[in-house]
């Protein structure tokens, strides 16, 4: 028989122990049940969360699950998936292009602007960054969504993206839903192509970064550019 978190040591609940013991001593678990709110008739919102994290792996594989993937567990609706969804997407747009006006000065500077945007993503997508004299971030813009395997990349959009914000530099970035850091032939080829392209105007090609979950690979790092 289950035991209502109502009916739990108040410094057992996850709502009430975060008020006061502060949100870094929750669990995953703990945090997940808060945001699902509620658990059924055989479950506690906790015992759910501990299910759902068993049951899918890990929280980089949660992040990457869409409707019908958490829908298929038993005890999760389409108003919790929705939940657990929304979250993970806030966490995905919670840093700005430009946080302090912030100087790009390393591969780790740039990978910083898109790594929550793309590591988790189950499918590829294609970003620029545009950025001024001073290596500062101006603006960044989703070129393209594909596959899993890939995405297409229309070269004179980037240029007048960059001509049309007087850029100085762009850096490229795309994702590997494999969690594979080697670029491929055709990542290879276009990076060439783009810098061609680019460097016909005047402007930098400064970095290519190839982002996963748990890493990323420079062009420019390994001599590629």
């Amino acid at each position: 028989m289950n035991i209502s978190i109502k009916n739990w040591d108040i410094q057992d609940r996850p709502r009430e122990k975060l008020l006061e013991k502060g949100v870094d001593v929750l669990t995953d678990a703990e945090l997940l049940a808060i945001i699902i709110g509620s658990g059924n008739a055989k479950e506690s919102a906790l015992d759910l969360s501990k299910r759902i994290l068993r049951d899918v792996g890990n929280l980089d594989k949660l992040a990457k699950a869409n409707v019908k993937d958490l829908t298929k567990i038993s005890g999760i609706g389409p108003a919790k998936a929705i939940s657990i969804i929304s979250v993970f997407e806030l966490g995905r747009r919670r840093q700005p292009i430009n946080e302090n006006n912030k100087k790009i000065t390393s591969s780790h500077d740039a990978y910083q602007i898109l790594k929550g945007t793309l590591c988790d993503l189950p499918h590829e997508e294609f970003w620029i960054v545009l950025l001024n004299r001073a290596n500062v971030p101006v603006k960044k813009i989703k070129l393209s969504k594909g596959g899993v395997a890939g995405t297409v990349v229309d070269i004179k959009i980037i240029v007048k993206e960059a001509v049309n914000e007087l850029a100085s530099g762009v850096i490229i970035f795309h994702n590997h839903p494999s969690g594979n850091l080697e670029p491929s032939a055709s990542d290879l080829q276009i990076t060439k192509k783009i810098k061609d392209a680019l460097n016909l105007v005047e402007i930098n090609l400064l970095d290519h970064l190839i982002i996963t979950s748990k890493s990323f690979y420079s062009f420019a790092d390994e001599g590629k550019l």
